[in-house]
């Protein structure tokens, strides 16, 4: 089928309904800044995907050593002391015994484990602000107090950022991009103290290591100047290259633009300092991160601008959209609105990239600085793109989500299964762009996970159903459900297929070697089998007698007293438990995240979502927790619910739409973003069965508008 749902979005009237003024809309929305964000924890960002540069409120960097990330920019550390790479090359972790079959695992194992969890780690790029001379040409070190007059604004339909503030009775204007298909920024500064040589830039750069499991909002060590070293080479008056090398990583720095002076700060640090050499109202540069071999063009500064207004542009009108605020009477609903529009900024700015990264971002570093391949954040932040129809071309030049979401990459998995499996690929908790599993043993044995890319495949297809995304995701298909059949084993003494133990839940607070049919992942289970052999079906091919054999027997969803229980043989205490009522409440994604599944009653569903929200500790409630509980009360017809979910106080976004962490994880959490889009998305276009325009949402008070979405399973 070779068509896109973009023709919706592109055409005047979508559904009988005028199209959505995106431009007004969306810049009705754009956040703004001033002196009370002297001191703020989140940046403002600019980036592409791929690369982010996050500012203070000078534009910069000048204040505060926010970040300056890539998806591309990892080293590794030194081994410690004692340790090979051939020690490294030959970790093992342990074996245990999984019904009878012997399983290799990535945990245990000492020093080994531990340098592996850190590494590869990803690199803080360096930093960039101005520099400040007083008038008989002292350098100054300058504070928030030194800046009066602070007003800035970012453009969300460009992706231009312009700060002003005064410094010393002179106005100072800054302009900020990044350029869209590379690690380039672009800077504009404007004013008189340029011409009196009392304003430039600094670079400066960290030092980075893998010690830190979270790091936010800053990452890297200012002060560790003796563990890297930088060579600045210059060629000409307007061109100049840093080389920053920590151990065997080495990234390069190119300044490029007006003509300059640049010149160490002191022998001791890595800190430059670019001096304009013109004396002008007006200084441009451009600074493009990326590796030794590299060879930037030589443009104009403003080329930067320019190539992130046509991306941001193509972004804004040629993916899926919602409006949720135009012709709204209920007073939520601009709030609402503020959260979709800002996460759609950010989640392009960070999770748009070739290698995702995990629940903070390129904006700082967690979880030891992996990427996760499916877990909360691959599955709520792809999702997104899943149904929205996010612009990329795909089959035979048509338009739509191919290209946004990619086959997981299986390192020869047809021939190499996981130790102790017979066949199939095991997708991690979390790894590198390598492909290798981060060890620890909640990453290996954590399995809800595991169908994620058969959603991601299904979605595709859904928009496609061609020949070529068939083919496209046949590996991924085959390997995921064979490791999913493997994974099932027969009990002689009930006569049906169980999963686990060892087994780690969703939410991760239960004894591995005591959970078995936990309720969540056995419908998941059954969906991607299902999922799976529907595809082998539309290529033609036999479907493999195991996923039949498992699909067909697993052992039913466990209930206790008319609801569903996390796992079979938890007891009835469970719900008043803390132990089990502390950390996410999946139990609610049975009918909401996920779709209605083979064996699971629609009603004992909804019952046990309503008894979630009694004994749950709601307090303890994070990132896409509320987006879930939102699915869920939609999907069982409690739609004023479901928005009392998406905008619970506890689940805040900041000034400038960074989703709160809140206690138990650091600020920004963009699992939270991902999932909110998801479940707008949901509510908005509706999910197979539903009826009627915006089933999600309460009919009183709400008037919404969905351009260019897919419906969701």
């Amino acid at each position: 089928m070779l068509y896109t749902l973009l023709i919706l979005a592109l055409s005047t009237f979508t559904n009988g309904l005028q199209s959505i003024d995106r431009r007004s809309l969306v810049r009705y929305f754009n956040p703004t800044r001033n002196g009370s964000a002297l001191d703020a924890t989140t940046p403002m960002q600019v980036g592409n995907g791929n690369f982010a540069f996050g500012a203070d409120v000078t534009g910069l960097q000048t204040l505060l050593p926010f970040a300056i990330m890539s998806s591309w920019s990892w080293k590794n550390d030194t081994l410690p002391a004692g340790m090979t790479i051939q020690d490294v090359e030959d970790y093992k972790g342990v074996s245990w015994y999984n019904h009878g079959r012997l399983v290799q695992y990535d945990f245990g194992g000492g020093g080994v484990e531990q340098w592996l969890i850190s590494n590869t780690n990803r690199v803080n790029l360096g930093r960039i602000g101005l520099v400040f001379w007083s008038t008989e040409g002292e350098k100054l070190n300058v504070t928030g107090n030194d800046f009066t007059d602070i007003k800035q604004e970012l453009d969300l339909w460009t992706g231009k950022l312009t700060s002003r503030f005064s410094f010393q009775g002179e106005a100072v204007i800054i302009e900020t991009a990044v350029a869209d298909d590379t690690g380039r920024i672009g800077i504009v500064i404007r004013s008189s103290l340029l011409e009196n040589n009392r304003l430039g830039v600094f670079l400066d750069f960290p030092w980075n290591d893998g010690t830190a499991k979270f790091s936010a909002p800053f990452v890297g060590d200012w002060n560790a100047t003796s563990s890297h070293t930088t060579v600045l080479e210059v060629s000409g008056d307007s061109t100049a290259n840093i080389l920053h090398t920590m151990v065997a990583a080495t990234f390069k720095s190119t300044v490029m633009g007006d003509k300059f002076g640049i010149s160490r700060d002191s022998p001791d640090t890595h800190r430059f300092t670019v001096l304009p050499s013109k004396g002008s109202m007006t200084f441009s540069i451009a600074v493009e991160y990326g590796f030794p071999d590299d060879k930037p063009e030589v443009s104009p500064p403003q080329n930067v601008f320019d190539s992130s207004a046509r991306a941001w542009e193509g972004y804004w009108t040629r993916t899926g959209f919602v409006d949720v605020f135009t012709g709204s009477t209920d007073a939520r609903a601009e709030e609402l609105q503020r959260r979709i529009i800002l996460s759609r900024y950010l989640m392009r700015v960070n999770e748009a990239g070739d290698t995702p990264p995990q629940e903070v971002s390129i904006l700082s570093l967690n979880q030891s600085h992996r990427w996760l391949t499916g877990q909360q954040s691959g599955l709520v932040n792809n999702g997104w793109k899943c149904i929205s129809g996010t612009a990329h071309t795909g089959p035979s030049g048509t338009t739509g989500i191919s290209s946004a979401v990619r086959p997981p990459y299986i390192p020869d998995s047809s021939t190499a299964p996981s130790p102790g499996w017979p066949a199939g690929a095991r997708w991690p908790k979390m790894t590198d762009p390598s492909g290798r599993s981060s060890p620890g043993e909640i990453n290996n044995l954590l399995i809800w996970q595991q169908p994620h890319p058969l959603i991601f495949a299904l979605y595709e297809y859904r928009e496609f159903p061609v020949r070529e995304t068939l083919e496209k995701w046949k590996d991924v298909v085959v390997e995921t459900a064979n490791w999913m059949s493997a994974f099932a084993w027969y009990n002689v003494t009930t006569g049906v297929y169980d999963i686990g133990p060892p087994m780690y839940v969703a939410s991760e607070d239960t004894s591995p070697n005591i959970t078995q049919n936990p309720a969540l992942e056995l419908a998941y289970w059954r969906l991607g089998l299902d999922i799976a052999s529907k595809w082998m079906v539309n290529l033609g091919v036999e479907v493999p007698d195991d996923w039949t054999k498992v699909a067909g027997n697993l052992a039913k969803l466990p209930i206790d007293n008319g609801t569903y229980a996390v796992y079979e043989g938890i007891g009835s205490n469970f719900w008043t438990d803390k132990a089990y009522t502390n950390d996410h409440p999946t139990l609610v994604g049975l009918h909401g995240w996920l779709p209605p599944t083979p064996g699971l009653d629609v009603t004992i569903a909804k019952a046990t979502a309503e008894k979630v929200w009694v004994y749950w500790n709601v307090s303890n409630f994070w990132g896409w927790d509320f987006p879930m509980l939102a699915m869920s009360a939609a999907r069982n017809g409690d739609q004023e619910k479901a928005l009392e979910w998406l905008l619970h106080p506890l689940f805040a976004f900041d000034d400038v739409g960074m989703p709160i962490g809140g206690a138990r994880v650091p600020t920004p959490y963009f699992p939270g973003s991902g999932a909110l889009l998801l479940a707008i998305a949901m509510m908005a276009e509706g999910w197979d069965g539903s009826h009627g325009r915006a089933p999600g949402f309460p009919s009183n008070g709400w008037d919404v508008r969905a351009e260019g979405l897919n419906k969701a399973l």
